[in-house]
């Protein structure tokens, strides 16, 4: 919103001697983002003045007419200048600027000789002062009493202004007319405010002017119109309300068009002028059919959809209503009997076809935002007034308001409300005079009743009045204070959980990732997923992001091997990644939810049927591997990834969620994506939490991965809780340590082989751990040997041999009842 400061003297009693800055802070405080502020006599520097023009001599053979004049300024000696325009005669004030003067755009001006003649400074037109777009000839000042030679010439033409420019929130279409920012100022100085709509304006009549129906008063509440016949067509807009327009970044046009521009500026009530003569038969106000089409103002034929609202003649549509007129009823030269219409638009209306057909126009910018329902008589009655004025005519005197407005609903406060919400000691009396200074009715005692003004669309609730008391109250008043904090426990276990698995992967080497929880359709078909896999029913999202990817997650692997792919592309040949974040198992049930509204608190029952269609939500953990798990260099060649890999980060992630070893279990498995034989299932405590190993070469390529890609999927809520980890007692007696090499049959899990070993060893064994695996012919076809090293250890003495190969042969005792084992080279 651009307008001027005389203009807004004109309605609000500021202070005489108010700065920029000051307005800048009331404006800022009201809630109003200030552009600028810019004083217009800054913007040309040096003299500017009035001249006479005392002779003119015109110079020949030049390829366009050029003039030599001399112009009285003010000093001892008339002033030489070289003049261009053809528009002033002898004697003709103009305006002047002198050598050593600056115009608007750093255009500076010296004494210079030109065309032969020596010239000294610039006779002026009202673009080069950046008063208007005029730059058909130079300003021709009209005789004025006290307008004479040598005076500054800035306040003659309107350069004594300061011009203003605010961003207005969506929520204070008042805000956009000088009729908005008067009274919001005028609360804040505690100054005087004349109402521009308080004026006497004719009342609408039984006999209309021009016969108009409303088909849907939910799309347009009211319509009022006023028709003037004979006016002039040549007449001008007068200099003030042209300069205005310029000031406020509107182009002037015509008087017509002009003065419901003005207006808009103004009132904040758009209009539209049309020529009665080109109407055919009455107006119908109705929604657009859809497919009809209308050729607007822009020169744009437009298709219309149903839900705009139009303006008809018996031709159809002959106006895109609130948005911009129609090319076959506009005003144009020769027009001479005008209807003027100022109607009363529904904001979201407006908002969705001015979107829809890309015209944000200043009046769609206002309506949109609310305008107020009770201006459009008075509006039309100072567009009449100044209609006939300057451009004569006689005014029908029968006056066209069809009112279907709903009047706003009083809002119930309670007194304390204020100061409960806001901090500060309102009390009700003074949260009422608040209230009463933008407008609002308010009576009550203990708890205020508050009717909004008709230009308050915004107040819609108590919190509403709140804010209003707030800000008026003044937002600086209000202290920052920052919130007491209550005692903290910390992270809660489930956060600790995932921060110390995210350390103890990155610490081994894979890096965190996180995909957008979406999918595609042909995801679950690239994963291999059998038809009656549960993780194919996925929740398909109403309004996706992408309508490629419309689905939720049923797994991680789906995303991620995707960002191992693009990896892949972009040159990294040895990746290793992580993601821990939900996924979306939808319970596959045909209930439909209830429909909740807003104007309630929603039952128990209402709830609980909501959330029983809402999907589980458990945080896995997904890590995939490609190429080598360990760099070749000049120390030797590297090792690549397998599928042994993926079920250690399995290993790795347990351990770091608190799950000691002796609880960890895994066995061979078949489940998709993975390799037929070579996916392991992992159990904690006896129950499958996840899979790992290598991903069926069928999947890797229907993803483009490369062969022996590896992978592992862990539900992290189905682990139990970690458990309180108690201090280990350190032994100061040295280890036993015994080396076990067994003969089994390939077939037996090496995790099997261990768990029997620690059990058989009994108390005194410390540690357990694989350390080498061997195939041979010597051995027997479907044999190998396992060997395993064992720590003992006693926390008040130093083993004996005899108990530490006593243990070792209970242990492998135990291996060999259960498995079958035998000592290697017994």
């Amino acid at each position: 919103m651009k307008t001027s400061l005389s203009w807004l003297r004109e309605y609000v009693e500021l202070p005489a001697g108010i700065t920029a800055s000051e307005l800048d802070t009331a404006l800022t405080n009201l809630g109003m983002e200030v552009e600028s502020i810019v004083d217009q006599a800054g913007t040309i520097l040096g003299d500017l003045v009035v001249g006479r023009v005392l002779t003119i001599e015109e110079l020949t053979g030049f390829k366009k007419p050029i003039r030599f004049t001399t112009v009285d300024v003010g000093r001892s000696t008339p002033q030489e200048i070289v003049c261009g325009a053809r528009n002033f005669a002898e004697g003709d004030l103009v305006v002047v600027i002198l050598p050593g003067g600056e115009l608007p755009g750093g255009f500076k001006i010296g004494a210079r000789k030109t065309y032969g003649r020596n010239s000294h400074g610039m006779i002026c037109s009202a673009r080069e002062l950046g008063v208007s777009d005029d730059h058909e000839g130079i300003i021709v000042l009209p005789a004025a009493e006290g307008v004479t030679p040598g005076i500054d010439a800035r306040p003659v033409v309107g350069l004594d202004e300061v011009l203003i420019e605010v961003e207005i929130t969506p929520d204070r279409g008042y805000e956009m007319s000088v009729r908005g920012i008067a009274r919001e100022l005028s609360t804040y100085f505690n100054v005087g405010f004349v109402d521009v709509a308080d004026l006497a304006s004719a009342a609408g009549t039984e006999d209309v002017p021009h016969p108009v129906v409303i088909d849907d008063t939910v799309g347009c509440d009211r319509f009022a119109a006023r028709v003037v016949r004979g006016v002039d067509p040549a007449a001008q807009s007068p200099e003030w309300m042209q300069r205005r327009l310029i000031q406020a970044g509107i182009r002037a046009i015509s008087l017509p068009v002009d003065i419901t521009n003005y207006l808009m500026l103004e009132f904040g009530q758009p209009m539209h002028v049309f020529d009665l003569d080109r109407l055919h038969g009455g107006l119908v106000v109705r929604r657009a059919r859809s497919g009809e089409k209308l050729t607007t103002l822009d020169g744009v034929a437009r298709v219309l959809d149903a839900e705009d609202m139009v303006i008809c003649d018996e031709t159809g549509p002959i106006s895109l209503a609130a948005v911009m007129g129609g090319e076959t009823s506009e005003w144009q030269e020769g027009t001479v009997n005008v209807l003027l219409e100022a109607a009363h638009w529904d904001p979201v209306m407006v908002g969705r076809t001015a979107r829809r057909h890309k015209l944000f126009s200043e009046a769609a910018k206002r309506w949109e935002r609310g305008v107020d329902p009770a201006l459009p008589l008075a509006a039309l009655q100072k567009a009449v007034d100044i209609l006939v004025e300057h451009a004569g005519g006689t005014v029908d005197e029968r006056v066209l308001d069809i009112d279907n407005v709903v009047a706003p609903v009083a809002l119930t406060l309670p007194v304390d409300a204020p100061s409960r919400l806001i901090g500060l000691p309102y009390t009700g009396a003074q949260s009422a005079d608040l209230l009463r200074k933008i407008g609002c009715e308010v009576t009550g005692d203990e708890v205020l009743s508050v009717v909004p003004p008709t230009w308050r669309p915004d107040l819609v609730a108590p919190i509403d009045l709140i804010e209003e008391v707030a800000r008026l109250g003044g937002y600086n008043e209000i202290p920052s204070v920052l919130p007491p904090a209550g005692a903290s426990r910390g992270l809660t276990p489930a956060q600790k959980r995932r921060r110390s698995i995210g350390r103890a992967l990155a610490e081994n080497g894979y890096v965190e990732v996180l995909s957008y929880p979406f999918v595609a359709p042909g995801t679950a078909d690239a994963l291999g997923l059998a038809p009656e896999d549960p993780r194919r029913s996925a929740v398909r999202l109403t309004n996706p992001l992408s309508e490629e990817e419309p689905l939720l997650r049923t797994t991680l692997l789906g995303p991620l091997l995707g960002t191992l792919k693009r990896n892949l592309g972009r040159g990294r040949r040895d990746v290793a990644l992580f993601e821990a974040g939900t996924v979306f198992l939808p319970h596959l049930t045909s209930i439909s939810p209830p429909a909740l509204g807003v104007d309630r608190r929603p039952t128990n029952a209402e709830w609980a049927a909501a959330n029983a269609i809402v999907p589980e939500q458990p945080w896995h953990l997904a890590v995939v591997l490609s190429g080598d798990i360990d760099p070749a260099g000049w120390w030797g060649a590297g090792r690549a990834a397998t599928w042994a890999d993926a079920i250690e980060a399995a290993r790795v992630t347990l351990a770091a969620a608190g799950v000691t070893e002796d609880r960890i279990a895994v066995r061979a498995a078949e489940r998709a994506p993975w390799h037929p034989g070579r996916c392991a299932a992992v159990l904690v405590d006896g129950e499958v939490v996840g899979h790992a190993g290598e991903l069926h070469p069928a999947v890797l390529a229907a993803l483009e991965l490369p062969k022996r890609t590896s992978a592992a999927e862990l539900d992290l809520d189905a682990l139990p809780e970690s458990p309180v980890v108690e201090a280990p007692k350190i032994s100061t007696f040295p280890p036993a340590l015994i080396d076990v090499a067994l003969i089994l049959d390939e077939t037996v899990p090496s995790a099997e082989v261990q768990a029997a070993l620690a059990e058989g060893a009994g108390p005194l064994l410390e540690s357990v751990s694989l350390f080498d695996v061997y195939e041979s012919e010597q051995l027997g076809e479907g044999k190998r040997s396992l060997a395993y090293k064992l720590t003992f250890r006693a926390a008040d003495r130093t083993l004996t041999s005899e108990e530490t190969i006593t243990a070792r042969d209970t242990a492998v005792a135990l291996t060999a009842s259960r498995f079958g084992a035998t000592l290697r080279g017994a």
